[in-house]
Order: structure tokens, then C-alpha cells, then sequence
């Protein structure tokens, strides 16, 4: 039997439903976590670094329980359940979120919605178009990779517009980042996003050039994690040898994920928060973009 950690009734208050009132007022919710980790490495050698600290994990559930309002509580419990694969112990987890204070409308004592996620590298995907119905490219872009089979997409920023750098003069971007949990190989990944990108009529003909989908690979794997995939194949780089330098791609994958961290220097292990990274770079080219419900 796989070994288990198991964290239950972490509760706090937060604002969580589509109510009005839910919102404004805000009421209880209750998380179970139940992690499924090999802890025979902690058992043998007492060593905390051989086990996932619970404590770590319960204030991650009450920062999502009191962060930013969700509609629903299967997308709080989504979120809670990326947080715990962070940690790359953990093989598989459990989430449920409690909600006994629900505005049912008859009696009852709790409404609970319970979810199973397997873990998965954590992939970092940027998107940009400047030709063509750029608004519905990206969502018919980001509908494509939620469809994608070994691909669960966890987070979607905002779109951004960004003045074109590098290549030859061309009409204004914009820009997005996708953060997902991937079962594919990289090359793999690689290989749909580019069939994704020939969908949209991709070509390569101009390095730099204006194009209608451009889907790139930033980072497989959480830094520092058993998971992470370093590469100085040239098909494929991992990390993106200039992420660090792209406020398009930096502006949007903080908004998607604010604790990212990106590997910058592979030589010397440096690994560096993305939010960082953004005070090192011009943004002066990168504005808000339309929202993706007025596409």
C-alpha cells in the first residue's frame, strides 16, 4: 500500500462562490489533503528533507482560502491540488473542500467537492500573434492545449499587447502564458505545439518575423525538482535561453503564476522568482491587452 500524509479540517474564511453575498461576506471552508509520497527514505533516516513539511502545505491552503474569489469551489480545490505537486515528493494527491456554510436552501451539513491529481511536470507555455484575428487565435490556442491529452492546463494569464523586438518591421503582438502540468516528453510537447502552430497557418520562413501563432516552450519542470528538464539540444532549449530577457513572456507568466522561478545560469544551479527577473527588464514595451471574455 502506498504510503500516505494526510492533512484534514484546515479552515479559514474566504470569499469563495458566485453569489453576490458569498462574495462581499464571505464564510468557513474546510480542506482535506491527502498526499501519497514514498516515505520510507524519511522513516529510515529522520531527515525532513526526505518528506513533505504538512506545515508548508497548510499555509499554502489558507493563502488559497483567503486569497483571490473563485466562483467554484472545484477551481479552489484545483488550485490547492497544483500547490501540493509543487512539491516533487508527492505522487499523487487528494483534495477536498468543504463548504458547510453553502447557501443550499434546504437543510443539510456539508457540500464538499473532492478531486484525485497525479503529478506531473510543471510546464511553462508562451503564446504570441500579431497577424491575422489575434484575440481569437490565442483562444482558440489556449482551447487547444486544454484539449490536449497528457496536458492539464492549471493557469492562464491575462493577455498583454507588446511593441515586436527584433526581425523586421511588423504590427503590434500580443502576448499570453499558459502554465500546465504535463505527462508528455518534451520533445513530445514540442511537437504539438508546433502542429498547434501549423493549425493557425505558422510558417518559418522569417526568423523574428511576423506570425500568426507562436507557441514556446519556457521551462519543463519546477527548478531544482527531480522533474526539471535542463537541454543545450538545439531543437530544443530548456529553460528558454531568453526568457529572462522578454518582459512579453515575464509581465504575463508572473501574472499566471506570481511564485514562479526560472533557471537562469544552468552552469552554476542559479534559479532566480520571475517577479525578480521583471525589475531587470524594460516593460516599457508591454501594455494590457483585451480581456479574454471580449474576444
Amino acid at each position: 500500500m502506498a504510503d500516505r500524509i494526510v492533512l484534514q479540517g484546515v479552515s479559514a474564511r474566504g470569499n469563495h462562490g458566485v453569489l453576490d453575498f458569498e462574495k462581499r461576506d464571505g464564510q468557513t471552508f474546510v480542506v482535506d489533503v491527502t498526499m501519497v509520497c514514498d516515505l520510507e527514505p524519511a522513516g529510515r533516516t529522520d531527515a525532513l528533507a526526505a518528506t513533505v513539511n504538512y506545515a508548508e502545505v497548510a499555509a499554502d491552503v489558507v493563502e488559497r482560502i483567503t486569497g483571490p474569489s473563485f466562483d467554484l469551489i472545484e477551481r479552489l480545490a484545483e488550485v490547492i491540488a497544483d500547490d501540493v505537486l509543487r512539491h516533487d515528493l508527492v505522487e499523487h494527491v487528494e483534495v477536498v473542500v468543504h463548504k458547510p456554510e453553502a447557501p443550499v436552501g434546504q437543510p443539510f451539513t456539508d457540500v464538499q467537492v473532492r478531486i484525485e491529481r497525479s503529478n506531473a511536470a510543471h510546464v511553462v507555455i508562451a503564446l504570441g500573434t500579431n497577424l491575422g484575428d489575434r484575440g481569437q487565435t490565442l483562444v482558440d490556442a489556449v482551447a487547444s492545449l486544454t484539449a490536449l491529452p497528457g496536458l492539464t492546463v492549471t493557469a492562464v494569464s491575462d493577455i498583454v499587447a507588446t511593441d515586436p523586438v527584433g526581425g523586421p518591421e511588423q504590427p503590434e503582438y500580443l502576448n499570453a502564458v499558459v502554465v500546465a502540468r504535463s505527462l508528455l516528453h518534451p520533445h513530445d510537447l514540442l511537437a504539438e505545439l508546433h502542429r498547434i502552430e501549423s493549425d493557425h497557418g505558422r510558417t518559418r520562413e522569417i526568423r523574428w518575423g511576423a506570425r500568426t501563432l507562436d507557441l514556446d516552450l519556457i521551462q519543463y519542470g519546477q527548478p531544482g525538482g527531480h522533474r526539471e528538464v535542463v537541454s543545450d539540444d538545439p531543437e530544443l532549449t530548456l529553460p528558454h535561453p531568453r526568457a529572462r530577457e522578454r518582459a512579453f513572456v515575464l509581465v504575463p507568466w508572473s501574472d499566471a503564476d506570481p511564485r514562479a522561478t526560472l533557471r537562469v545560469d544552468p552552469a552554476r544551479d542559479g534559479i532566480r522568482p520571475v517577479v525578480d527577473l521583471l525589475a531587470d527588464v524594460d516593460r516599457s514595451g508591454v501594455r494590457p491587452g483585451p480581456r479574454w471574455e471580449q474576444q
